[in-house]
């Protein structure tokens, strides 16, 4: 089966993406397969088998894919990555903390559609620490979705930080009215 993840043919590649999906020790092979897959199909496979392993050992192989200058395999990695809640919990902190604001970002994103108990503190923790506006930003948007009125008192610090920036204070108003429920 991984000889066949290399076969010319895409219905090939992808049965064989599909039938290692219970196979742990192919991870790494299937994440390598992945890096270079060219169909969307076999990508797709690909990713679901991944996503079936839970592994935190995939889930930083696919973090390494924020960095990726092909956007739909970033994105790709990012919709794994959320449904991935506790394999990539360790790693969030490394990729919040990462000098790249686009990676972090990326890392907000994930978080705004994680289904972990710690989400919201993690997105909180940016509101409060991040100095770029942007990463900011995408950790206002996900406190509107998954924040709780604990977020409040953070959020309005915000506002004071960047008071005048008529797009924060929009985004910070609306995620505040919705976490509120008007």
């Amino acid at each position: 089966m991984l000889a066949d993840l290399s076969a010319a043919e895409p219905s090939v590649r992808r049965a064989a993406a599909r039938d290692l999906a219970p196979h742990p020790e192919a991870a790494m092979a299937l994440c390598d397969r992945l890096e270079v897959e060219a169909s969307p199909s076999v990508r797709a496979v690909l990713l679901t088998s991944l996503i079936h392993l839970q592994s935190p050992t995939v889930a930083m192989r696919l973090a390494s894919l924020l960095r990726s200058d092909d956007v739909p395999l970033r994105n790709a990695a990012i919709e794994a990555l959320q449904e991935m809640p506790d394999a990539v919990a360790p790693h969030l902190r490394d990729l919040l903390a990462d000098e790249d604001s686009d990676v972090r970002i990326f890392a907000v994103n994930i978080l705004g559609a994680l289904r972990h108990g710690q989400a919201p503190q993690w997105l909180t923790d940016v509101v409060r620490s991040d100095p770029h506006i942007n990463v900011c930003a995408a950790a206002v948007d996900g406190l509107a979705e998954i924040g709780g009125p604990e977020t409040l008192i953070d959020l309005e610090a915000l506002r004071r930080r960047y008071e005048g920036n008529p797009f924060m204070e929009f985004a910070i108003d609306a995620a505040m009215r919705r976490i509120r429920g008007h």
